[in-house]
């Protein structure tokens, strides 16, 4: 087996080991003017292979930038030579942390031999460890095939349910001044605001400066902090998924099994007259970055 999170030293450790194999996950916002394929083929940690997360959504899902399907999941590790007993270290060098994202879709479609590197390329590289350059193109790995979901997803149809049972705390990821409605989202057709209920712990306070998660003890802490009932379900968001991905991984690191991911998030929930929107100015359609 392989804990969910491994440190960089663990990586430089076993970097190499058979069976081991390191994918870059990094995905960028839109506004960001980054190249996730340019940069990994400039620098990478040697032996790596580019997942392409951007392009691993289900395009017949009517959610924005919906999590692939399992096959597509599968034809993708099978592509990139991951054979059904290895282990994957996933590792980005975003700003929005989405190996996080990567995380979530591998384990939920079956692949559960997965970790996240963590502080990622950043921490890899402020510790003078190997890169290489080049785009490898590695041997496909046959066998690999989708599994039933292990971890769980929400609809909008189950996010409009919830806001009557209230079964399920809703916890946004996003930043305060989008979470208030204070700041108008840039995409156009979005609504400001959030969904009425939710709580708000921007993902990057389960960080430490390094980039690397905080502690369980922190963790906990923080979610106590954004009013988090220890005793009750939970369901991440944000703008399109990506950082609800974070703050979801570090509700597990600290312990909590009982959390699912909204998928359509924001994008999908602001995009809709439909829904029912709290904050300044909330119904207000302006514009979204993803996250």
């Amino acid at each position: 087996m392989i804990d969910d999170l491994v440190s960089t030293g663990w990586l430089a450790e076993h970097l190499g080991e058979p069976g081991l194999v390191v994918l870059d996950a990094s995905l960028h916002l839109p506004d960001a003017g980054r190249d996730a394929a340019a940069e990994f083929a400039a620098a990478h940690p040697p032996g790596a292979r580019f997942l392409d997360l951007a392009s691993l959504t289900d395009p017949a899902s009517a959610v924005p930038a919906a999590l692939a399907t399992g096959e597509q999941v599968a034809a993708r590790l099978r592509q990139l030579g991951v054979g059904p007993g290895d282990r994957v270290v996933l590792y980005d060098d975003s700003a929005i942390r989405s190996s996080a994202r990567a995380w979530f879709l591998l384990r939920l479609r079956g692949f559960d031999r997965v970790a996240i590197l963590d502080g990622g390329l950043g921490k890899w590289r402020a510790e003078g460890r190997p890169l290489e350059a080049g785009a490898p193109v590695p041997a496909p790995a046959p066998g690999w095939q989708p599994a039933a979901d292990r971890l769980a997803v929400r609809s909008k149809a189950d996010m409009i349910a919830n806001l009557a049972s209230r079964a399920e705390q809703v916890v946004d990821a996003r930043g305060a001044g989008r979470f208030s409605g204070a700041e108008p989202e840039s995409r156009p057709g979005l609504a400001s605001g959030h969904i009425p209920g939710s709580l708000n712990l921007p993902y990057g306070k389960v960080l430490a400066e390094d980039g690397t998660f905080r502690s369980p003890e922190a963790l906990r802490a923080i979610f106590a902090e954004a009013g988090i009932d220890p005793e009750r379900p939970i369901v991440t968001t944000c703008g399109s998924g990506v950082t609800a991905a974070v703050v979801l991984f570090a509700l597990r690191l600290a312990g909590r099994e009982d959390v699912a991911l909204y998928d359509g998030s924001w994008s999908e929930w602001g995009a809709d007259p439909a829904t029912p929107k709290a904050g300044a100015g909330a119904g207000a359609q302006s514009g979204g970055t993803a996250e």
